[in-house]
């Protein structure tokens, strides 16, 4: 038993001896295939992302890699603060490097092709006039912060307060004013037909102000701060 014992013992040591000259020779011999060369570091993708996935979301799906300089592909990123708010506009697969160019605001990745709705998430369109949607000039793919307003009325004063902070918008029918117009005073006139994505909960209090109150819309990016905010009334704002 004892001789067993002591075969085990040795069986085991012999392996982590062996596996530890493995690494040491693997390591050695990268090490020698990249001498001399110029070698940068490099973001590689480690599982696929898949189209309109947020670059701050991208943690776990890549990895950083040493690569020769020459094979580093243009344009490749090796820090996703570097990518800023923008989102994927195509599938990422396994094995490629992260490369700025495949990724966009999230309003250009509506010019590509249709938004992609969150799972979850219903989407509802409501009728709003160009004043109350920042003069025309929201786009499909865009957030936007809903507000809500009444009127006197039931033995409330009158209100308004924002509903929904950062409500991606996945479709806008009417004359819409391009964002890099040069003119700042065209505007339609007539109301735009805006389809946003929100939760059943969001959706009834925005149907509610639509039936029985007003919606304003403000462009409202991901990285615009939230608070501060409250129910509004008359004794506020003269406060």
């Amino acid at each position: 038993m004892k001789r067993k014992v002591i075969a085990v013992v040795a069986a085991v040591a012999l392996a982590v001896v062996g596996t530890a000259a493995l690494v040491a020779y693997v390591g050695a011999a990268e090490d020698r295939a990249l001498a001399g060369e110029s070698v940068v570091d490099v973001l590689v993708v480690s599982e696929t992302i898949e189209r309109g996935t947020p670059a701050a979301d991208l943690d776990g799906f890549v990895t950083t890699e040493r690569v020769p300089a020459k094979v580093r592909a243009d344009d490749a990123v090796s820090d996703l603060e570097d990518l800023g708010n923008r989102v994927a506009a195509v599938d990422l697969l396994a094995g490629e490097q992260l490369v700025a160019g495949r990724f966009v605001a999230q309003t250009e990745l509506a010019a590509l092709g249709e938004v992609e709705v969150p799972d979850g998430l219903l989407q509802v369109t409501v009728a709003v006039a160009a004043e109350r949607a920042v003069g025309a000039r929201i786009e499909a793919g865009a957030t936007v912060g809903i507000v809500s307003s009444f009127a006197e009325g039931g033995g409330f004063p009158d209100m308004t307060h924002f509903i929904k902070h950062k409500a991606l918008v996945t479709a806008v029918q009417g004359d819409v004013v391009a964002s890099d117009d040069e003119d700042p005073n065209q505007a339609p006139t007539e109301n735009l037909l805006v389809t946003l994505a929100l939760t059943a909960p969001e959706v009834e209090r925005l149907v509610f102000t639509a039936e029985f109150g007003s919606i304003w819309l403000a462009f409202e990016p991901p990285d615009a701060p939230e608070g501060g905010t409250s129910v509004i009334t008359k004794a506020e704002v003269f406060s």
